[in-house]
């Protein structure tokens, strides 16, 4: 699933793209994924509406429109749930086979592709409501940050993924930052010590920042392909590789720890992987 990283790089991509751009119309493929909003209402606001700002919230893109022939504001959210794909494609190019929502945009569309259909291209923005502080946000302190583990008795790593704790963070990045502050992926949430708050606080926004950071550097293919390992959405060709080198323990069980040597393990927590260094991550 793509996480707060992967969303932020493409809504860097889509914002200069759709930025002025009009919605002439509306064609629904997948009705399942406009839900709670029905079909006849989602056509009848956003034909006509332009495009004026692209944000993102956690591993939400909210995109903000002005109605037709009308100063009102419409937030329209986007979840791309496991396979999800947003692009800009010419209007000759056949739209592809699970193709969910086609926006028509003049001499492009706006497509929605999902092949599971677990995103969301919605009008309801209540999914938002109960979402933590961004990561790399004021609202992320370290304070906060330890007053919210402590209520917890949940394995750290299963916590971390709890959405009201800190927007955006996912299994890659859990383990990610995890590895990086030395702790233990089993250790309960409110069993951690004064020391190692401040430790996991600075390795999720580290973890986050570099990401996005190679990620915005990076030729990037949104509209085709397969999943290359670098991003859910692939690489363009001939683009570097090396950002799955900086994953230092995801997806890397059996391989040697990058500062131990020891080999990395995997167990599975809340139905989800967990990559770690059993010498480096003891506590």
């Amino acid at each position: 699933m793509p996480e707060l990283p992967e969303v932020e790089i493409l809504v860097r991509h889509l914002r200069p793209l759709l930025h002025g751009r009009t919605i002439r119309d509306v064609e629904i493929r997948r009705q399942k994924v406009l839900q709670p909003t029905s079909a006849a209402k989602f056509k009848k606001i956003l034909r006509g509406a332009k495009f004026l700002e692209l944000t993102r919230r956690g591993k939400y893109l909210l995109f903000e429109l002005r109605a037709k022939n009308s100063r009102a504001k419409i937030l329209l959210l986007g979840h791309l749930g496991m396979t999800g794909k947003m692009f800009l494609a010419r209007k000759s190019a056949p739209p592809p086979k699970h193709a969910a929502v086609i926006l028509d945009l003049g001499a492009h569309h706006f497509i929605y592709e999902d092949t599971r259909y677990f995103g969301r291209l919605t009008l309801d923005l209540t999914s938002m409501e109960k979402l933590g502080p961004e990561p790399l946000g004021e609202n992320f302190t370290p304070d906060n940050f330890a007053r919210e583990l402590k209520r917890s008795r949940q394995p750290v790593k299963v916590k971390l993924l709890d959405q009201s704790l800190v927007a955006g963070v996912g299994n890659i990045y859990a383990s990610e930052a995890l590895f990086r502050a030395g702790i233990s992926p089993r250790r309960a949430a409110n069993r951690l010590t004064p020391a190692q708050v401040p430790k996991l606080w600075r390795a999720i926004r580290d973890v986050m920042a570099e990401a996005i950071e190679c990620g915005s550097t990076i030729p990037l293919n949104f509209s085709a392909g397969k999943s290359d390992g670098l991003f859910y959405f692939g690489s363009a060709v001939g683009a570097p590789d090396f950002y799955t080198e900086r994953l230092r323990v995801y997806d890397r069980e059996g391989k040697p720890c990058l500062k131990c040597q020891t080999p990395i393990k995997r167990i599975v927590q809340a139905a989800r992987s967990t990559f770690f260094c059993p010498h480096c991550q003891k506590s």
